[in-house]
């Protein structure tokens, strides 16, 4: 019975954080993992300390050990993200110069006819 209060009761709660930082502004990648983590360290923790009577203590303990799984997680997925978004940088960057040196070979030889 206190494992599903305990799970109940975290679902809830993080619900209504997501909700809350949805209505603030965008979350990041970090925050994301850290909310999913929490949720998923929380319940995972009910359930255990429900096999051996302390759910909410399991609860207590699963749900910050979530949260700095899943926003550590996450920051490593941010950290791919930017990454991948400086190499596409630099890929339009040396597109618009080959385009550019395209052009200028192309005068040049209209001027050599």
């Amino acid at each position: 019975m206190k494992a599903k209060y305990v799970l109940v009761v975290t679902v809830t709660l993080l619900s209504a954080a997501l909700l809350v930082t949805a209505c603030s502004s965008p979350i990041t990648t970090r925050e994301q993992g850290g909310l999913i983590g929490a949720g998923l360290g929380a319940g995972t923790g009910a359930i255990i300390g429900s096999t051996v009577g302390h759910a909410a203590a399991g609860a207590l303990i699963g749900g910050p050990v979530g949260l700095i799984a899943g926003a550590l997680i996450g920051d490593q997925l941010m950290a791919q993200e930017r990454r991948q978004d400086n190499q596409q940088q630099a890929i339009d960057r040396n597109q618009t110069e080959i385009d550019r040196l395209r052009r200028e070979n192309e005068r040049l030889r209209e001027e050599l006819r």
